[in-house]
């Protein structure tokens, strides 16, 4: 009988979902000169054209047809998809605070305290400039990110006698790299004060991979009953719940050493604790505000940094020659047996490969944001609430932009005049405009620091015979755009 009933009800509910999604599509108001895009099905859209790869290719192949600026109907979410550098000048610059504010997502009512961060509240507000401008200049300022050096060190020292312990035997890097990333993100964050980081880190992203698969609610907003029929929502809100207890503890063990003069190195939940205790702020900061701004420190760093660091290696297995050239200027320019922090500023091929690395393996889609007012782009409108879609990926892959734009070639950098830091639209990993990511200094600290001491200290092979060529970059079609085979390599101690 149960199971009677669930098949009923479940019928009931998809013929209720697909009627009241066409009818939402019918009252679709569209501008009379939308961008190009591919043919639409009823009720669907374009949803059916992102199946089967990996979504910024998808994309790209689109763009090649219909046009750089294309229009995408997924669902009830009108979408435009940009994916040039000219037009990414015209979002990110021109147009920047049209453009500025995110859309309401699932993810960020439930895992960040109802958008209270600083990647997802509104850009229109003077809460979101409040938290930049204390994010800038005191949580991620030159001289903070400078004050954790010795956090990088101790971690590339514990990486380093990982790596030894493995010495010529193969050994899965991804679990090396996200190791060590994790490790200086949390300590830098919060200290050591975290008795449960390991939960901590495996809960985030258990919720962020259950939050980020296909979920119907995602693309038709005004059925947002259904993950509540489903039970789903009940779930994701048990698992921030257990998030949220982590956190809370995080938080009182910090008041407790700050009362008891116990903080020797200020880290930055006592920044954000100092800050909401002593300043006089427009917006006074809650717990909620603090928890909020912690999982952007978390979230923001982790994935993305392990996995730069992954496809650079994986390339400079691909290429020899371009690791034999990288590794002699890593060991000509380090004094003694350690690498300083001051010796990778002069390390310009090492820093070639990493933007060339940014370049074919950055995060591919920016995150997204929400036109505020109607507006024209390129001779085409775009309506209030169109959802905007940048393919960074395919900015760096622009046959226009570069030469030879699919293969890895560090020495096109050579000129220094291109970089990441959003005022080059070629290149966007971090984005542009007021909403590019604050941590760029923080995050790229990591990255030069892990490779340059992976090439000095140690030589690479592939395990098993495997020839350079039959190493395989098929990218996964997962929340980061990492390499869809971990990349396995032998480290061999020098």
């Amino acid at each position: 009988m149960e199971p009677l009933f669930t098949i009923i009800i479940s019928l009931i509910a998809s013929s209720l979902v697909f009627f009241t999604a066409y009818l939402a599509l019918l009252n679709v108001r569209t501008s009379k000169n939308m961008p190009p895009g591919p043919p639409k099905l009823p009720i669907i859209g374009n949803i059916h054209q992102l199946k089967g790869a990996v979504p910024h290719r998808v994309l790209r192949s689109l763009a090649r047809k219909y046009g750089p600026i294309m229009y995408l109907q997924l669902g009830q979410v009108p979408t435009v998809v940009i994916s040039t550098p000219r037009l990414v000048q015209e979002i990110l610059k021109t147009h920047d605070a049209i453009f500025a504010d995110r859309p309401t997502t699932i993810v960020s009512e439930i895992l960040f305290y109802k958008a209270q961060d600083i990647g997802w509240s509104p850009a229109s507000g003077s809460y979101w400039r409040q938290m930049r401008r204390i994010c800038t200049s005191q949580l991620l300022s030159a001289k903070k990110v400078r004050s954790f050096s010795f956090i990088r060190a101790e971690e590339l020292t514990h990486m380093r006698r990982s790596l030894e312990s493995s010495s010529g035997r193969p050994t899965i890097l991804r679990d090396v790299l996200v190791q060590l990333v994790n490790n200086v993100i949390c300590r830098a964050t919060f200290g050591d004060v975290c008795k449960d980081r390991s939960r901590l880190i495996e809960v985030i992203f258990d919720i962020t991979r259950s939050l980020s698969a296909f979920n119907m609610a995602s693309y038709y907003p005004r059925l947002q009953f259904l993950n509540v029929i489903s039970g789903k929502k009940a779930m994701w809100l048990k698992r921030q719940k257990q998030l949220d207890i982590i956190l809370e503890d995080i938080l009182e063990e910090h008041r407790k050493n700050r009362s008891s003069g116990e903080n020797d190195q200020e880290d930055l939940v006592d920044v954000l604790l100092r800050i909401k205790e002593d300043a006089d702020l427009d917006h006074p900061i809650t717990n909620d505000n603090v928890k909020a701004i912690i999982l952007d420190m978390l979230l923001g760093g982790t994935g993305t940094s392990s996995m730069i660091l992954e496809w650079a290696m994986a390339e400079l297995m691909r290429k020899p020659n371009i690791m034999k050239k990288v590794q002699a200027e890593v060991r000509a320019m380090a004094k003694g047996n350690t690498i300083e922090e001051a010796d990778i500023q002069n390390m310009h091929y090492l820093k070639m490969i990493l933007k060339e690395t940014f370049r074919l393996h950055g995060p591919p889609l920016l995150v997204p944001r929400l036109c505020r007012e109607d507006c024209m782009v390129d001779g085409y409108d775009i309506p209030l609430n169109t959802r905007i879609l940048i393919n960074a990926w395919a900015c760096g892959t622009d046959p226009d932009s570069w030469e030879d734009p699919d293969s890895f070639i560090p020495e096109r950098f050579e000129s220094g005049v291109i970089s990441y830091l959003g005022s080059e639209f070629e290149l966007v990993p971090f984005g542009g405009g007021r909403r590019i990511c604050p941590g760029i200094s923080f995050g790229v600290g990591i990255i030069e620091n892990a490779l340059a001491n992976l090439l000095f200290h140690f030589d690479w092979e592939l395990p098993n015979g495997l020839k350079p060529h039959e190493l395989d970059l098929t990218e996964a079609i997962v929340i980061s755009n990492l390499p869809k085979n971990p990349l396995q390599v032998v480290p061999i101690t020098v």
